[in-house]
This record gives structure tokens, sequence and C-alpha cells, in this order.
């Protein structure tokens, strides 16, 4: 089992006592996400915090409180990674969502925060294990539990890809959007959950729960929240 990334000093006693609070793809919807975080769980979101809905700048702002507070983190999203390589200042191909998003990070009023941000993004980690359940943003592999997380900011590898990306066929759809693989989840070993966003495979407004057929499952979190959708959390009691 690989080492997991250092969590907050009050994690044990908050999440044994009071349990997790799961959170999807948040996009921007800082309201939903205000709602999402009235808890007294510990809370992990699992990555794309950012672009598409109004207000990135305060959904960033809300949970570096609750990271301060030690009462919650995020685990890295694609749309997080692309948001910490901009604020490193690295050129990126043209994208209105994430200009939008800078846009909302600059002017006095935000002072601070590019810089908090940035820092927060570089350390969050690509994925999380804890027991049995292991979360992460886009997909599992099973080399998830035999490594550490690499710095999400750095060079992209496989692992990180499958973090960040899920599993692609290397083909487009008609959206525009690379065409995904859920292959990944027959290989969850028995009895291990993982929690994912980044696929909006839901019709019906839940998360949706796939089992595979080494005995895992993956629960899928990503409800559209930013784009149209809500926002989806699930508890968990330890």
């Amino acid at each position: 089992m690989s080492p997991s990334p250092p969590l907050p000093p009050a994690f044990s006693a908050l999440a044994g006592k009071r349990g997790l609070r799961i959170v999807g793809d948040v996009h921007g919807d800082l309201r939903a996400f205000e709602h999402a975080v009235a808890t007294d769980r510990f809370v992990i979101q699992l990555g794309d915090l950012v672009d598409h809905g109004p207000d990135s700048a305060g959904t960033l702002r809300l949970m570096l409180d609750l990271m301060d507070d030690g009462r919650g983190l995020f685990i890295l999203g694609n749309h997080d990674r692309k948001l910490g390589r901009a604020l490193e200042g690295r050129r990126l191909r043209r994208d209105p969502p994430l200009e939008e998003t800078l846009r909302q990070l600059s002017g006095p009023m935000q002072a601070g925060l590019r810089e908090r941000a940035l820092e927060a993004i570089a350390t969050a980690p690509a994925w999380l294990v804890l027991g049995t359940m292991i979360f992460v943003h886009g997909g599992f592999h099973t080399g998830m539990l035999l490594e550490p997380p690499p710095p999400g900011l750095g060079e992209m590898n496989a692992l990180l890809s499958r973090a960040l990306f899920g599993e692609t066929t290397g083909r487009m759809q008609p959206d525009g959007y690379p065409e995904r693989k859920l292959r990944w989840i027959d290989h969850i070993p028995p009895g291990h959950v993982v929690y994912c966003g980044h696929d909006r495979r839901s019709t019906d407004g839940r998360p949706w729960i796939r089992d595979g057929r080494n005995g895992g499952r993956a629960i899928f979190t990503d409800l559209g929240a930013g784009k149209g959708g809500h926002l989806a959390w699930i508890d968990l009691d330890l």
C-alpha cells in the first residue's frame, strides 16, 4: 500500500468521530459548494473546483479556508492543474473558461488569492488511498496502490494522466471531448471503492455506481455543477 499524502493533523479525530463528506466536481458553483461544506464532517473534494461556473474565485477561497481550518482537502483535477500551470506563468492554448477564472482571480479584491491557490494546487494529491477507499478525480490504476502521487504540476506520466483524465481511447467525441473507456473499473481490487468525478455518467441526478469484474466498485460523483447540473456529495462513516 502506498504512503498517503500528509493529512491535516485534525483529520483522524474529525473524520473518526464525524465521518467524511465526499464532494464531486464543483466548477465554480460557489452557492452549491457552500451548502456542501456546511457540515461537521471532514470534506474531501474530488477535484475540478474551478472553471465554467459563476464564481471560481469564491470556490477556491472557500476550499482554502477549509484547508486552513483543518476541515478538508481537495484532490487534484485536470482543471485545477491547468489553472496551476497558468498561475506558474506557462503558456497554454486558448481556453475561455480558464481565462474567466484567471480574470476572477485578478484585481485588488483578490489580493493574495493567486499565491494561495497556486501553493494549494501544487501540493494537492492526485489520489488518496484510505484503507479500501481510493479518492481520485479521473480514473483508477492499480499502480496507485503501490506508489505515492507525483507532484501534480510536474511532468505528466501514465499514473498522473489516469488520475486526471481517466482512460481515453485517443478519439474525440462529437462534443469535442475525448472518448473515455471504463475498463479500469474491472481492475479495482475486491472490496475496494473508488470515488471519482470527471465523467458525468449519471442520468437520474444521483451518483452513478458501477461494479467491476474483480469485485471492486466505482462511484462517479460529477453531476454537472457549474455546467447546468447540480453538485453531489456522499457522507461516509468511518
